[in-house]
């Protein structure tokens, strides 16, 4: 593996931790939505991710002459759901979306559990950073070898 692959990888780490931060904040920012465009309460999203193959040259040209399995090369975010998780009922009969019990539901959004998300995604925005940032310093090293 090249390191020009591995700054692919290590790119792809940021994007999908940035994508994960944004539906973290989306979450957040939605955790008292009662009534949304399709009518009933905010329902929290969670993003799926999974591992992506690389799509260099020489693993397509290796993959279609010997029918090899491409590299893979790091990580792409595959979906973004809504959690079915069921809604949270609090009684707030003056609430203008409470129904005739005076229940309103509210999303199924844990404040806590976004929090943690967040920082676990932070935490890894950061160590893809320090990849990145260690493969450069390794390239650059290997090109003061020819001075």
């Amino acid at each position: 593996m090249s390191f020009l692959n591995s700054f692919d990888i290590s790119v792809s780490g940021l994007t999908a931790q940035r994508q994960r931060l944004d539906v973290v904040a989306e979450n957040m920012a939605n955790a008292y939505t009662t009534r949304t465009e399709d009518g009933g309460p905010y329902r929290r999203k969670i993003i799926s991710m999974e591992e992506k193959p690389a799509n260099t040259f020489q693993s397509e040209f290796n993959s279609r002459l010997r029918r090899l399995q491409s590299q893979k090369g790091g990580v792409r975010v595959s979906a973004i759901t809504e959690d079915q998780r069921d809604l949270t009922p609090v009684y707030n009969p003056e609430h203008p979306d409470a129904n005739d019990e005076g229940y309103v539901m509210m999303p199924n959004v844990d404040l806590v559990k976004e929090t943690v998300d967040g920082m676990a995604a932070t935490r890894s925005y950061e160590a893809n950073i320090t990849a990145f940032n260690a493969i450069k310093l390794m390239a650059q090293k290997a090109l003061e070898i020819g001075k």
